[in-house]
């Protein structure tokens, strides 16, 4: 898939941890791009917007919480 057109940005729970952050591009048709900011040329993670939607929603409700 081309991503030229992808504009991306920031996670905002990102903040600043050494350089380790997750950039999103959510601009383009039909797919939201994931990617590490320390690896802009590396390998970017697709979703449809109803599993990005699904993700997020997740994240909110704590479903990813869990201890060792």
């Amino acid at each position: 898939m081309d991503l030229s057109a992808a504009v991306w940005r920031k996670s905002s729970r990102s903040g600043d941890n050494g350089g380790q952050c997750v950039e999103v591009a959510d601009n383009l048709p039909g797919v939201v791009a994931v990617r590490d900011s320390k690896d802009p040329d590396g390998p970017k993670l697709l979703f449809t917007p109803a599993e990005w939607r699904s993700f997020i929603g997740g994240v909110k409700d704590g479903d990813f919480n869990h201890s060792s």
